[in-house]
């Protein structure tokens, strides 16, 4: 990378890890690697539309807060209800010195995740899955995008 170039800063590929009795799971070296290069916590919440653990950076949660602001008039019951359902559900989970973060119990009832946890990256955050429930849905996705013929132009979707 030349000078003055900025490294990019996305989380990519999936990886399947396991998922011991007391709820400990080891975070990805890459991911884990894009946290500490960032000097960032990793933030997990209940995905209120999916099965599956939303991971986000302490910044994204940041930058989430604001625009959940800009889009709602303060104190109105859809700022209400979005930010109840996120910022109350949500939780920093620091690594251990093996890498590893303790997963709540609610998170992994959510996510129907018992002894393997799937990591999938989703660009400026990453979700844990129960593995053969995201492999159904990534069919739908495969799916879905054949059937609208997704296209990106110019950078928007």
């Amino acid at each position: 990378m030349g000078k003055g170039q900025k490294k990019h800063f996305l989380f990519l590929d999936t990886a399947l890890n396991k998922v011991d009795a007391k709820g400990r799971v080891s975070i990805p070296a890459d991911y884990r690697a894009l946290l500490e290069q960032q000097e960032t916590e990793l933030v997990a919440f209940r995905s209120f539309t999916l099965p599956c653990i939303e991971c986000r950076t302490s910044e994204m949660m940041d930058k989430m807060a604001t625009d959940i602001d800009n889009s709602f008039s303060a104190f109105s019951n859809e700022q209400d209800d979005l930010t109840g359902l996120i910022f109350s559900d949500a939780k920093e989970f620091p690594f251990d010195s093996t890498g590893r973060i303790v997963l709540t119990e609610k998170l992994l009832k959510h996510a129907g995740i018992t002894d393997k946890a799937l990591f999938v990256g989703k660009g400026r955050t990453f979700q844990i899955w129960n593995p053969d429930t995201y492999q159904a849905k990534e069919a739908d996705m495969r799916q879905n995008a054949l059937e609208k013929h997704f296209n990106i132009k110019n950078g928007e979707a």
